[in-house]
């Protein structure tokens, strides 16, 4: 099998391990883009000679020209940079590993060049996940989940004919660092207790999404659109030792479960290689001294992200792109020590109170939905 794939947020977590299955597999890779990483994005150029990089902080790029200057590789800029490294002619796929709100166009963009999508970015169908997905429908494209939860429940969908026969998909969730604790131990986390996950190695966004359980609760809404489920449909069980990554339960109360190492490669070598399995670029589990396996009750009321997340699945519109954006900005401010680990969920709950949810029909809502809710989180603290 042979891909040429396009990596948007190459320099990430999620970006350089594709870039390492990339290598494995023999990939071609024509394009890649990060924010303002340009120390690796031009190394990363260095290594696999796209024909495109792009670096989202015009600044960057200016750099980046004179660095590159002597490779003919182009380079790129802003958010043209970044639809242009998802349209590209030369790639069949584009992996979408770029943090947050800003891949939600080259998205869009990759879908209506009839692109592949091998899909990281959350906040894609969170926040428009009903117009991706129609969109997606309409021109015929392939969106195939990335992450680890979304990659287990893909696979344990292989061979089911009828979604009918579905009971429900069971997410499993590792807990975060502070699983157990009360809210009041909790007021004192600081930023560096977050980050601490415990078997996982992420950016430091979503590693504080998943200490919030705001990660599970996203999840929750994605699984919701990728699979045309409604949230009664889907349960979340907390799984401390990230070893099972999703169930699929099925109408006869058979489970169906995909187990694996903790290794993030293994999902992203499915969604190129799909509907194909190759040689595993991911570490082998050893089922021999495998820990114990555990499940447990995730706790809404007091990891308060979850709850919140789980309300805003039931309603329309622009209800989830507030509940996102308001969680990014006030993320934002956690790490950067200008607020408590309590407050994230405060700062959402009160965006969602004051920015009004109308229709997300249209990509212009979406946006506006997600620009009012970071600066109700901003304003409240200026």
């Amino acid at each position: 099998m042979s891909r040429i794939i396009s990596v948007l947020g190459s320099t990430g977590s999620i970006g350089t391990q594709t870039l390492d299955v990339a290598a494995q597999c023999g990939f071609q890779v024509a394009a890649i883009t990060a924010n303002r990483s340009i120390d690796k994005l031009e190394e990363q150029a260095r290594r696999f000679r796209p024909e495109l990089v792009a670096a989202y902080d015009e600044t960057a790029a200016a750099e980046l020209r004179i660095r590159l200057a002597d490779t003919g590789i182009r380079v790129a800029s802003g958010m043209e940079g970044l639809i242009e490294a998802a349209t590209l002619p030369s790639a069949d796929t584009v992996v979408t590993a770029v943090m947050g709100m800003i891949g939600l166009r080259p998205t869009l963009a990759a879908i209506d060049a009839h692109k592949r999508i091998a899909l990281a970015n959350k906040e894609t169908l969170v926040c428009a996940g009903e117009l991706v997905m129609a969109r997606a429908a309409q021109e015929g494209v392939e969106i195939v989940p990335v992450d680890s939860e979304h990659s287990a429940i893909f696979q344990c969908l292989q061979g089911c004919a009828d979604r009918g026969e579905v009971k429900r998909l069971i997410l499993t969730a590792s807990g975060g660092p502070f699983f157990g604790w009360s809210r009041e131990r909790l007021q004192n986390v600081t930023k560096e207790d977050a980050l601490k996950h415990p078997n996982w190695s992420m950016g430091a966004k979503i590693t504080i999404d998943s200490a919030t359980l705001m990660n599970k609760g996203m999840e929750f809404i994605e699984a919701m659109r990728l699979y045309h489920m409604p949230p009664e449909k889907i349960q979340i069980v907390v799984h401390r030792q990230s070893i099972i990554h999703s169930l699929v339960e099925y109408c006869d109360n058979a489970i169906l479960a995909q187990i694996s190492s903790a290794d993030m490669r293994l999902p992203i070598q499915y969604a190129l290689t799909w509907p194909r399995r190759t040689n595993a670029a991911a570490t082998e589990l050893d089922l021999f001294s495998c820990p114990e396996l555990t499940f447990q009750r995730p706790d809404p009321d007091t990891f308060r992200c979850l709850g919140i997340a789980l309300e805003c699945a039931k309603k329309s519109g622009t209800t989830c792109a507030i509940m996102n954006g308001a969680n990014e900005a006030a993320v934002n401010l956690f790490l950067h020590d200008k607020i408590g680990f309590l407050d994230i969920a405060d700062l959402v709950e009160r965006a969602l109170t004051i920015v009004p949810a109308q229709s997300a029909e249209r990509l212009d809502a979406v946006l506006e939905a997600d620009c009012a809710a970071r600066e109700a989180v901003y304003s409240h603290i200026s």
